[in-house]
């Protein structure tokens, strides 16, 4: 399928140096971010590709703060080989005994996979919510493209193993938290028009700065408490 979508360009990629005042605000914002909506159950918080834990350890706090039982990835670093991920985590899921559907977040790949173990398990998902996730042709149209290319593995292929996984509907409800100054994801590549119970939202913030944004804390924060409105469709 022939997209109009290209990956960020190099001068976009100098977004990422802003990702430093996404820190500096959510520090500003603290106190307003300390009365956001308490709640409870299970929130797994999953890494970007060639991530971990340390990534996200700022939003987990958050996320613990508020109430929930918070936990993070359980696989080292994020490789990015998607389909012995999907396997493991979709494992890992099965054999949990959490009383009721839980949360998982993800940033950028981990998004991705939220999203797909979420279409396998909709019975043991409650909703998702992603970071900047290339929803779109994988790797394809983001800056770590070549790292893909460079190791023998073809994007396009990918991008086909992408569209395919669109044949099964994704019926958790999804929340797609998205930046149009996003360096390192296409945003376009970030927008499900497949899916109905998408709901896309934009920010400011750089990719990297996703983690560390008060506007996504207050959207996930919001949604995890039931704050959503009506999820539509994204129209461009």
């Amino acid at each position: 399928m022939k997209r109009n979508i290209r990956p960020p360009s190099r001068t976009a990629l100098l977004n990422e140096a802003f990702t430093p005042l996404q820190l500096s605000l959510l520090l500003l914002q603290l106190p307003s971010l300390a009365i956001a909506p308490r709640g409870r159950g299970t929130v797994l918080v999953w890494p970007g590709f060639g991530a971990g834990n340390a990534s996200t350890t700022t939003l987990r706090g958050f996320l613990s703060y508020l109430g929930y039982r918070v936990e993070g990835w359980s696989e080292g670093t994020n490789d990015g080989d998607v389909l012995n991920l999907l396997d493991r985590l979709k494992q890992g899921l099965e054999s949990r005994d959490d009383p009721e559907p839980i949360t998982l977040v993800g940033w950028s790949l981990g998004g991705y996979l939220a999203r797909e173990v979420a279409r396998d398990c909709p019975d043991r998902v409650k909703q998702v919510i992603t970071l900047g996730s290339p929803v779109v042709g994988g790797p394809k149209y983001t800056a770590v493209a070549g790292a893909f290319s460079d190791r023998g593995t073809s994007v396009d292929e990918i991008e086909r193993l992408v569209d395919e996984r669109y044949d099964v509907r994704l019926n958790v409800p999804v929340t797609a938290i998205y930046s149009k100054l996003d360096g390192v994801v296409a945003w376009q590549a970030c927008i499900d028009e497949r899916s109905p119970n998408v709901e896309h939202v934009e920010i400011t913030s750089s990719h990297v700065g996703f983690g560390f944004s008060p506007q996504a804390y207050r959207i996930i924060s919001d949604r995890l408490a039931g704050q959503a409105q009506s999820r539509v469709p994204h129209v461009a």
